[in-house]
């Protein structure tokens, strides 16, 4: 028990964070959210970490038996031993002295001979962590909703007098929105879920009320999986400043590196963007493989292509990766669209940066990260925030983002991040000699001098190509140049035959 600081833990990884440390001990709090949103999950994670703790832990179920919540926790590798759990029965003749599993049956049972054996299990167990498993049970049974608001005050009252914190769970069965709980419990939690046409439901949280406590407001993404509910509290990028020595980082490409003004500055963040097939994820990876080289550790996180590709493709161009989470080795973490949610993702990153260490961020590409957002119009704010974060950290951040089109002319990008990324390099494809070739250019760098001319881009089996500045041609970024005839030049051509 967390006596000493005044909180309990929730026993679930992100929401005591969320929470700003915890439920505060000896208060009476809400969860709420419709069948299947994760209630009765996230009631056993609570109960299980006060058993950790050395807490006296019951469960009162009014809608599920213990053999149908001991099935529930054995779905995820618990045991629910060390929690004692009281049902509530319709046969009351049935119920032993000292008997602590009993079962409710709202149509044969008066409100007061079940608050009755609720408070002789109070008295007999003194539970330090008690859950009420479900409010829509005594709903039924108050029948009128001014005795039921008094017998939830009444209830308040008696947990409070008996140090014992209190989760309620409420399954909205109500008709209409149920606010008296809200006004009446310390907290309330929200659960909430939204199941797409294509992919895994959507699931997220929002602390809709905390007195007495600083809390992070807003809705955070959550998951169910073996072993329980992971939160994924939303990132505020301003809690997250560390000290870094600034320094230029190296693509081991020397041409590449003149283009950018000599590297990509720490705590910066890149946009390449230009057509499919264009280059823009080598050169991201070079950087990677570039920082991995002198030791640092990379993370390239890929929501287009396939871990076994990238390895291929990088090998055709003679670029050599180890693969790992230390230092001089690259991480490759391939996100599926379908089953990782946009605050995964961003847990995803603050992993590789914070545990292992990363300096070098890919993110390949925007567009499948646009794709992985369910309401689009919020991944500009969000993705702001990462890269606010990401600066913060001293990381360098490589964004790919692939343009419709081919040629100049019409090409258009899912997402405009331009104006978020420090400096953008850009793609093009161009026809000269009969020939269809790339062309790289820098289009901004916000930290510093950087060059203006447009250079060939090719690569072979001995890595990254960049030409001299290609300054015969004119026109180059509408795909179809001209080439430009300096005054020599016209004075040859008009000099006589021999």
């Amino acid at each position: 028990m967390t006596a000493l600081s005044g909180r309990c833990k929730s026993g679930i990884p992100g929401l005591d964070d969320i929470l700003g440390g915890g439920l505060i001990a000896e208060r009476m709090y809400l969860v709420d959210g419709n069948p299947g949103a994760g209630k009765t999950t996230l009631a056993m994670q609570f109960l299980l970490e006060g058993v950790r703790v050395g807490d006296r832990c019951l469960y009162v179920t009014l809608s599920e038996t213990a053999t149908e919540l001991n099935a529930a926790a054995r779905a995820h590798g618990w045991s629910l031993d060390g929690i004692d759990i009281l049902e509530l029965i319709v046969d009351e003749h049935a119920l032993h002295e000292d008997a602590q599993l009993t079962m409710l049956h709202a149509s044969d049972v008066e409100l007061t001979e079940t608050t009755q054996r609720l408070l002789a299990a109070l008295d007999r167990l003194k539970p330090k962590r008690l859950v009420l498993d479900s409010l829509s049970e005594l709903r039924l049974l108050a029948q009128t909703s001014l005795r039921y608001r008094r017998q939830i005050l009444a209830l308040k009252q008696l947990f409070l007098g008996r140090t014992c914190t209190v989760v309620m769970l409420d399954d909205r069965t109500a008709e209409g929105p149920d606010m008296q709980l809200h006004s009446i419990a310390h907290g309330v939690i929200s659960l909430e879920s939204e199941t797409p046409n294509y992919g895994q439901t959507r699931r997220e949280l929002e602390v809709r009320k905390f007195r007495g406590s600083h809390f992070l407001s807003g809705m955070h993404d959550f998951s169910i999986y073996r072993g329980g509910i992971t939160a994924f509290p939303r990132l505020v990028a301003a809690q997250h400043v560390v000290p870094f020595n600034r320094s230029l980082i190296a693509s081991g490409v020397s041409n590449l590196d003149n283009l950018i003004g000599g590297g990509i500055d720490r705590g910066t963040s890149t946009l390449l963007a230009g057509p499919p097939g264009s280059g823009k994820s080598t050169i991201a990876i070079q950087y990677a493989v570039a920082a991995a080289e002198r030791g640092d550790h990379a993370a390239i996180f890929m929501f287009d292509e396939t871990k076994g590709a990238l390895l291929s493709r990088c090998d055709g161009i003679g670029m050599k990766i180890k693969t790992g989470s230390g230092p001089g080795e690259l991480m490759l973490r391939q996100v599926d669209l379908s089953e990782v949610s946009p605050g995964e993702f961003v847990a995803l990153v603050r992993q590789s940066v914070e545990r292992d260490q990363a300096r070098v961020v890919v993110i390949d590409s925007l567009n499948g990260y646009l794709n992985s957002m369910p309401r689009d119009h919020y991944l500009t704010a969000q993705l702001h925030e990462m890269l606010s974060y990401l600066n913060n950290r001293g990381v360098a951040t490589f964004l790919v983002v692939a343009q419709s089109g081919l040629m100049a002319a019409g090409m258009t990008s899912p997402v405009d991040a331009s104006y978020l990324a420090d400096t953008v390099l850009l793609f093009r494809y161009f026809e000269h000699a009969g020939k269809l070739k790339k062309a790289i250019s820098t289009m901004k760098k916000r930290t510093g001098n950087h060059e203006t001319a447009i250079r060939e881009l090719w690569f072979d089996r001995q890595g990254i190509h960049l030409s001299e500045p290609l300054m015969r041609l004119r026109g180059i970024l509408t795909g179809v140049p001209v080439e430009v005839r300096d005054a020599h030049d016209a004075a040859v051509d008009q000099e006589p035959l021999a």
